[in-house]
C-alpha cells in the first residue's frame, strides 16, 4: 500500500505489522462484534442536510471543555498497553496529542506510568480510572494523577467484569515479554503473563476489580480528589441523569468500544437521548466508531460536546510511532474543517440538530 491517506488505511498497514495475538487486542470486540461494528455502521446511516451560501469561508473548530479551550472537539481516548505497538508506546502519544492540542486520556492500563508520561507530555493530560476493590490502592493512583498535573478523571464504569473477548481466548492474551502494567506496581499483577487457559487479562480484572460499585463510589472519589470526574460507559439516559445527580462533571456515551456487553446500542444513537436527559448541566463526550471528521460534526449535531478516538490513534502509532499518532490527528483536523465548510457552519456553535436530515 502507498502512503496511508485515511484512517481505515493505516488499520490495514497496522494489521500488517503487529503480531497477530496484539493486533486482535486492540481491533477485538466481546463476543460476536455485533456492537464493535454497528458503532461504525450508525454513523454510516446517518445523513446530513447541508446550508448552503452560509458565509462558512473561515472557520474555528474550537471548544469550551471544563472551563479550558480547545482547539478541536477531539480527544485521544484511553487505551491499554500502547507499548505493544511501539516502543514509545504512551510518550508517543502524548508527545503528539500535544503537538496538537489535543488531551489525552491516559489509561490506569498504561504500560508506561503516571509520572512518566506527564513529564513526556506538552498538552493537557487526563486519567481513566477503574475503581479498585483496594479503595487505598485507588485513591493512590488518583494522588499520583493529581500530583502529576492531570486535569480530570475518566471513571470506566461497564466494567463489573471484563467482557468476553473470543480473539483473546483464542490467543491466550497475555503482556509480551518485558512490558507492565506500569501503574499498579506492588500489587502482585503489574506483570499481566500468559495462564494456563484464556486470555490473563480476564483473571487480572477478576482479582483487582470491584463489581459490586454503585453510585456511592461516584461521591467517593469526587470525596478525595479536587479533579472533575467524568463517568464513562454511559448508555441510558436515566444513568446519565445519575451522574449528574451524583456530581459528575460529565458523562461519556460509551459502550466500551463494543468490547464489553455485545449487543449493547451503538453509541452515536444512544447520544441523543442522554443529550436530552442531561440538558446541558454537565459535558457530553461520546466515543466509538468515529473514523472520519465529518463524524465528528454528526457527533456534534446529536448533543455531544467532543468526541474521544482510540483505535485508530493506536494504528497511527504502530505504523509511525509518534508521528503516526500526529498524521492521525491531522487527519481528522483536516476532514473535520472541510466537514464544517461544507455543512456551511463557521463555528461548532452552528453544527445544530438540523443539520441531520430526516
Amino acid at each position: 500500500m502507498s502512503d496511508p491517506i485515511n484512517l481505515f488505511d493505516y488499520e490495514t498497514l497496522a494489521r500488517e505489522r503487529l503480531d497477530p495475538m496484539v493486533y486482535d487486542y486492540y481491533a477485538s470486540g466481546a463476543h460476536d462484534e455485533i456492537s464493535l461494528r454497528a458503532n461504525r455502521e450508525a454513523y454510516d446511516r446517518i445523513a446530513l442536510a447541508p446550508r448552503v451560501l452560509a458565509g462558512a469561508g473561515q472557520r474555528d473548530a474550537s471548544i469550551e471543555l471544563l472551563g479550558e479551550r480547545h482547539p478541536l472537539p477531539l480527544l485521544v481516548a484511553p487505551m491499554a498497553f500502547a507499548r505493544m505497538a511501539h516502543d514509545d508506546g504512551e510518550l508517543a502519544i502524548a508527545r503528539a496529542a500535544g503537538a496538537a492540542g489535543v488531551t489525552m486520556t491516559l489509561s490506569t492500563l498504561s504500560n508506561t506510568s503516571i509520572e512518566d508520561v506527564a513529564t513526556a507530555a506538552t498538552g493537557p493530560l487526563w486519567f481513566q480510572l477503574y475503581i479498585y476493590r483496594d479503595r487505598g490502592a485507588t485513591q493512590a493512583l488518583v494522588e499520583r494523577a493529581e500530583a502529576a498535573g492531570y486535569r480530570a478523571l475518566v471513571v470506566t464504569v461497564d466494567a463489573p467484569l471484563l467482557g468476553r473477548r473470543e480473539r483473546d481466548a483464542r490467543n491466550r492474551f497475555h503482556l509480551p515479554a518485558g512490558l507492565i502494567a506500569a501503574n499498579v506496581l506492588g500489587d502482585g499483577m503489574s506483570e499481566i503473563d500468559e495462564r494456563d487457559a484464556g486470555s490473563s487479562l480476564n483473571a487480572y480484572f477478576a482479582e483487582l476489580l470491584d463489581p459490586s460499585l454503585t453510585w456511592d463510589a461516584i461521591e467517593w472519589l469526587r470525596g478525595i480528589t479536587a479533579l472533575p470526574v467524568l463517568v464513562k460507559g454511559v448508555l441510558r439516559p436515566d444513568d446519565a441523569a445519575r451522574a449528574v445527580d451524583h456530581g459528575a462533571a460529565g458523562v461519556i456515551v460509551s459502550n466500551h468500544g463494543g468490547r464489553q456487553l455485545d449487543t449493547s446500542i451503538a453509541t452515536i444513537d444512544a447520544l441523543p437521548a442522554i443529550a436530552e436527559a442531561v440538558a446541558g448541566r454537565v459535558e457530553v463526550l461520546v466515543d466509538g466508531g468515529v473514523r472520519r471528521g465529518v463524524d465528528i460534526a454528526k457527533a456534534l449535531a446529536l448533543g455531544a460536546r467532543a468526541v474521544l478516538v482510540g483505535r485508530p490513534v493506536m494504528w497511527g502509532l504502530a505504523v509511525g510511532g509518534e508521528q503516526g499518532v500526529a498524521h492521525v490527528l491531522a487527519m481528522l483536523r483536516d476532514e473535520f474543517d472541510l466537514a464544517m465548510a461544507l455543512l456551511g457552519c463557521s463555528s461548532v456553535g452552528e453544527i445544530t440538530p438540523d443539520l441531520i436530515a430526516g
